[in-house]
């Protein structure tokens, strides 16, 4: 499924079977996961991509030696600049990402830098293994940003929180659900997640929070979670885009309380995700659909209409 303009549908093309080149593996890829990413690259709201571009960055699939491996965003560093060498390359001035600067997973096959590539664990399907490649990879980054404060806030039940709450509960957390207005169906699932309350996103929480992740890409959701946060927590914005964030008053931030982002990931990162999930263990939900329906399943995340993670199956 190939992109050839922002914001105009994927067509589905055949295209040459990609040849790896020095220290790249092949994939046969046997699913990809449908990431709000790959939403913001085909609506145009990131706005570099190169084009034509075949999307996805969750990629479970099996190289040409027969291992099964997973390909997540980022797709490559230089290892030089100073964001590399501090142990930051999430950072990488000159990084290239998978599914937005090299192609990616909505295909039958294909390549990727192999230092880049992770060890699926077992136990894994692949469909219920690909969420764990982004939205789990960035919601376990965010989470270790927000700190170890007990009440934790999460704003945004798509993929990312489905899976961020189970290793919250892991850890023994206290869980708090923060969903659109009306979206009575993201309230079930939050509360079926360990939400002990879930309401509305613009609502003040039942109780102070330690620290809130704001998964959902709405700018007016930060000063929401700032003023249902208690002072000194901190608040981390886990996507890659966001609508502008209105001003809000300076109080709101004052008592040493922390706004951040989080940007992509560093193989660390992946590292000691994949190897926690199946101690919690993280179990994931997801919607499949064909490879030819993959605008069917951005339309979907788009309109807010998945629970859990949609996955493209090849």
């Amino acid at each position: 499924m190939v992109l050839h303009a922002q914001r105009e549908p994927l067509r589905l093309e055949e295209l040459p079977v990609p040849e790896p080149g020095p220290g790249e593996v092949r994939l046969r890829v046997l699913v990809c996961g449908v990431c709000r990413t790959d939403l913001h690259v085909v609506d145009g709201e990131l706005t570099r991509p190169k084009l034509p571009l075949v999307p996805g960055h969750q990629i479970v699939g099996v190289a040409d030696d027969g291992r099964r491996l997973g390909v997540p965003w980022l797709g490559w560093t230089c290892g030089e600049c100073r964001f590399c060498m501090s142990g930051r390359e999430n950072l990488c001035v000159r990084a290239r990402f998978t599914g937005y600067d090299l192609d990616g997973g909505y295909a039958e096959y294909a390549v990727a830098d192999g230092r880049f590539c992770f060890p699926i664990p077992d136990g894994y399907p692949d469909e219920q293994a690909a969420p764990l490649l982004c939205a789990g990879l960035i919601g376990y980054r965010a989470l270790r940003f927000a700190g170890d404060g007990e009440r934790l806030g999460l704003y945004g039940f798509g993929a990312a929180a489905h899976i961020v709450a189970q290793v919250a509960r892991y850890e023994g957390r206290r869980l708090f659900g923060f969903v659109r207005a009306g979206d009575e169906a993201a309230r079930r699932f939050a509360l079926e997640l360990g939400c002990e309350w879930a309401g509305d996103s613009l609502e003040p929480a039942p109780e102070p929070l330690d620290a809130a992740i704001v998964f959902a890409p709405a700018g007016e959701l930060v000063p929401a979670a700032l003023r249902a946060t208690d002072r000194g927590g901190v608040v981390v914005c886990a996507g890659i885009h966001m609508s502008e964030i209105p001003s809000f008053p300076y109080e709101l931030l004052w008592e040493e309380r922390v706004v951040r982002s989080v940007a992509n990931l560093t193989r660390s990162d992946g590292e000691e995700f994949l190897a926690l999930a199946p101690r919690v263990p993280v179990r994931t939900e997801v919607e499949t659909y064909p490879l030819e329906r993959a605008n069917e399943a951005l339309d979907r995340l788009r309109r807010g209409e998945v629970r859990g993670a949609a996955v493209l199956t090849i």
